[in-house]
């Protein structure tokens, strides 16, 4: 690619380049990344572009695998749904901030990749086109009024007011969740009763294009402090499927910078 050429990238463009770059090693990517400005947020790697520099040199050579699955772009902010081998595999959302077309800062959530759910559904399968650019504000509130009436305030009465009732309108890509709601329920009821409910405390940032909303937020499961990443596709008014990656947060003692999880 020349230097006349770069300028044409769209900011979600140079994102999904910068991480299949994880696996191509093309080096005209870390161009996209500000490297006098790149906050870390993966709290398992050091700041700036040296903490992401030595992370990639401590890989095993030719284990790295990265294939972008989605990308959503909604403002200064894109987001990235990618099948990872990263010391294993792995599925995972990624978040970069530009400035100036130029990536100055990280979020993500990684999550060990699993085998099919009571579904037959994967991770990582199900719809990408993204449609209904013109309601992507519309369908961002639909999911913060989710996350904030269901999985926080756990109104569940209200349930209905987001997913409709038939198993096959709500398409389930948990690797622990059947579809519908008598999945989700049973999932739920089933930790309830394990002494370990999955409870959402804050949510942090809704980043949507079109049909696709991520939420990100906080909160407890398995008796664990973690991040939840959800990324939900909506249709005529509800939730008709959802993918999701739970990472634990560390002690503080552990962190390799100190800009915290979320801090959006």
């Amino acid at each position: 690619m020349n230097k006349e050429q770069v300028p044409d990238l769209t900011n979600k463009e140079k994102a999904v380049k910068v991480i299949s770059s994880i696996e191509t090693g093309d080096q005209t990517a870390i161009s996209y990344i500000n490297p006098n400005k790149y906050i870390q947020h993966n709290l398992a790697v050091g700041d700036g572009l040296a903490g992401f520099g030595e992370v990639m040199q401590s890989l095993p050579k030719g284990s790295a695998k990265a294939q972008v699955k989605r990308a959503i772009q909604d403002g200064e902010f894109v987001m990235t749904h990618t099948e990872y081998n990263f010391f294993g595999p792995k599925v995972g959302f990624d978040v970069f901030r530009f400035e100036d077309g130029k990536i100055v800062e990280h979020w993500d959530n990684l999550q060990e990749l699993a085998p099919k759910n009571p579904s037959g559904r994967t991770q990582l399968d199900g719809e990408t086109t993204i449609k209904d650019l013109d309601k992507t504000e519309h369908n961002k509130a639909i999911v913060a009024d989710f996350v904030q009436t269901i999985l926080i305030n756990g109104d569940m009465a209200k349930i209905g007011n987001f997913i409709d009732s038939e198993d096959s309108a709500y398409i389930q890509h948990n690797p622990m969740v059947a579809d519908g709601l008598r999945g989700l329920g049973s999932a739920l009821s089933d930790l309830a009763k394990a002494g370990m409910p999955m409870t959402y405390s804050a949510n942090h940032k809704i980043l949507g294009e079109g049909n696709f909303v991520l939420s990100i937020s906080e909160g407890t499961f398995l008796n664990n402090h973690v991040a939840f990443y959800d990324l939900f596709r909506v249709e005529n008014d509800k939730l008709v499927e959802h993918w999701d990656a739970i990472e634990t947060i560390p002690a503080q003692s552990e962190w390799k910078n100190t800009n915290g999880k979320f801090d959006f």
